[in-house]
C-alpha cells in the first residue's frame, strides 16, 4: 500500500504554521525580558539622534553644528555597540534559519544546472529555446511592470509618507546602502560568467542558467553521445530533488530560529510605529495577487486556483525566512506536480528569480515615492515615470546583491534629488516588508511558469492526490 506524500505536506505545511507562531511568542518574551535593557538603551539612543539632528539643521554657526555632528557620530558608534551586543544574545536563534537557508543554497547550484540542461537537451534546438525565452520574457516584462505601476498608483491614492513632515536632512547624510547604478558593462558582466564553478560557489543563478543553456544547447547537438549525459544529469536531479525532501523537513525549525529572532529584535511595537505604511504595502500587495492570479485565469482558467493552493507551502517558507530562495527547490517540485512540464519549469522558474521579482518591484516604487512624500517633495507624473523606468532597467539582474531592493532604491533616489537618508525609515522595518516581497516573488514565479506552459501546450493534468 502506497503512503500518500500529500499526508507528509500538508503536515509540513502544519509544522511551518506552529513554527511561525511559537516563534512570534518567544520572540516577544525575548523582547520584553532577555533583550529589554538592549532594546531600551536603542530606544534613548534612538531619541536622542532625532533630537541632535534637529539641532544640526536649527545650528546658526559653524561650531553648533560641528558639535551636533560630532555628537551624532558618538551616539551612533554606542548604538552600534548595543546592536552587535544585541545580535549576538538572539545568534542561537538565527543561526537555525542560517543553517537550513545554507543547506537550500547548498541544492540550488545543482539543481538549476542539472534540470535545466536536462531540459533543454529535450527541447531539441535553438529554435525552441528562443521561442520559450521570448514568451518567458515577454510575461517577465509585464508583470514587472505592472508590479512598478501598481505601487506607484498606490502609494499616490494612499499617501503614506505625507504624515511624517520629515525636514529635509544634508544630502551628504549616509545610511549605510551601497550604491548600484545602472551600466550596460555591468548588466552583461552579471550575466555571462567568466568561471561557471565561480558562479556556482556564489550561487548567481543567472548566470548558471547562461552556462547551462549552452551546455543543454550543445548537448542536444552531439546526437547519441548527448543522451548520455541527458540520462545521467537526469538521474542527478532526481537525486537532488530527494536532497531537498531532507533538507525540507528543517523548514519548521528553520522558521521558528527566524521569526523568534526578528520578533525578539524588532518587537511588537514596531507594528503599531509603522502600522500604515506595513499596512498599506500589504494591502499593495494583495492587489498585486488578484491582478496577477486575474491574468493567469485569462490564460489557464479555473486552474490559478489549484495552483495557489499548490505553492501555499512554499509561499510560506519564502514569507518566514523572509528569502524566495528557501522556497527554490520546493516551488519546482510542486509547479511539477501541477502539470508543467520539467523543461517549461527549470528554464522559468530560475529566470524569474533575476528578472521577475514581483513583489520587490511593487516594493521599490512604493518605498521611494513614499520617501519622497514624507520630505513632502512633489513629484510630476512625468518624474514618476521617469522612475519607473529607471527602476524597470536598475532592478534587472542583481538578485544575487545583499539587501537589493534598498539597494536599487537608494541608487534611484539619487537620481530624482531625493535625499536618501529616508531610507532610514524602512531600515528598521525592511525585515517585516521582506517577508511580504518574498512571498510575492514566489507566486509570481509560479504563475508565470503555468502560464508559458500553457502558452507552449505544456500543461498536463495535475497529479491527483491519492
Amino acid at each position: 500500500m502506497e503512503v500518500p506524500a500529500p499526508q507528509k505536506k500538508s503536515k509540513l505545511t502544519l509544522y511551518i504554521i506552529v513554527a511561525l507562531f511559537a516563534g512570534i511568542i518567544l520572540g516577544f518574551v525575548l523582547n520584553k525580558n532577555y533583550l529589554n535593557e538592549e532594546n531600551k538603551a536603542l530606544e534613548n539612543l534612538d531619541a536622542r539622534i532625532g533630537l541632535l539632528k534637529t539641532e544640526l539643521h536649527q545650528a546658526t554657526d559653524s561650531a553648533a553644528y560641528k558639535k551636533a555632528d560630532q555628537e551624532i557620530k558618538s551616539i551612533n558608534k554606542q548604538r552600534n555597540e548595543v546592536l552587535q551586543v544585541r545580535d549576538k544574545k538572539v545568534a542561537p536563534f538565527s543561526v537555525l534559519a542560517d543553517v537550513f537557508l545554507r543547506l537550500i543554497k547548498m541544492i540550488v547550484a545543482p539543481l538549476v544546472f542539472s534540470t535545466l540542461v536536462v531540459g533543454v537537451a529535450k527541447l531539441g534546438d535553438i529554435k525552441s529555446v528562443g521561442r520559450i525565452g521570448g514568451k518567458t520574457l515577454l510575461w517577465f516584462i509585464s508583470a514587472s511592470f505592472l508590479s512598478l505601476l501598481l505601487g506607484m498608483i498606490i502609494v499616490n491614492l494612499l499617501q503614506p509618507g505625507v504624515a511624517m513632515h520629515l525636514p529635509v536632512p544634508d544630502t551628504s547624510e549616509d545610511v549605510g546602502i551601497a550604491h548600484i547604478g545602472f551600466s550596460l558593462k555591468t548588466f552583461l558582466y552579471h550575466i555571462f560568467p567568466s568561471s561557471v564553478i565561480e558562479s556556482m560557489a556564489k550561487n548567481e543563478i543567472l548566470q548558471i542558467v547562461v552556462f547551462s543553456l549552452f551546455f543543454g544547447v550543445a548537448t542536444a547537438a552531439i546526437g547519441e553521445q548527448g543522451k548520455i549525459v541527458v540520462k545521467a544529469l537526469d538521474a542527478v536531479s532526481h537525486v537532488i530533488l530527494k536532497v531537498t525532501g531532507y533538507v525540507m523537513s528543517l523548514a519548521p525549525i528553520a522558521v521558528f530560529g527566524a521569526m523568534a529572532a526578528v520578533v525578539a529584535k524588532q518587537g511588537l511595537s514596531i507594528l503599531k510605529t509603522y502600522s500604515i505604511f506595513i499596512g498599506e504595502f500589504y494591502f499593495a500587495l494583495l492587489v498585486l495577487w488578484a491582478c496577477l492570479c486575474f491574468a493567469a485565469f485569462l490564460v489557464i482558467g479555473k486552474r490559478v486556483v489549484s495552483l495557489v493552493k499548490r505553492v501555499k507551502e512554499p509561499i510560506l517558507l519564502a514569507f518566514s525566512t523572509s528569502t524566495s530562495e528557501a522556497a527554490f527547490p520546493k516551488t519546482m517540485e510542486e509547479l511539477q506536480k501541477f502539470g508543467c512540464k520539467d523543461k517549461i519549469v527549470s528554464f522559468v522558474l530560475p529566470l524569474g528569480y533575476s528578472f521577475n521579482l514581483d513583489g520587490s518591484m511593487m516594493y521599490m516604487t512604493f518605498a521611494s515615492l513614499f520617501i519622497a512624500q514624507s520630505y513632502g517633495i512633489e513629484l510630476s507624473f512625468a518624474t514618476q515615470i521617469s522612475m519607473l523606468l529607471v527602476l524597470m532597467l536598475t532592478s534587472k539582474g542583481i538578485a544575487g546583491v545583499p539587501r537589493a531592493s534598498l539597494v536599487v532604491i537608494a541608487g534611484t533616489l539619487a537620481s530624482f534629488n531625493i535625499p536618501e537618508a529616508g531610507l532610514a525609515l524602512l531600515l528598521g522595518i525592511d525585515p517585516l516588508l521582506d517577508m511580504g516581497r518574498s512571498a510575492t516573488n514566489v507566486m509570481g514565479n509560479s504563475i508565470a511558469t503555468a502560464v508559458v506552459s500553457k502558452w507552449e501546450n505544456s500543461l498536463d493534468t495535475e497529479q491527483p492526490n491519492p
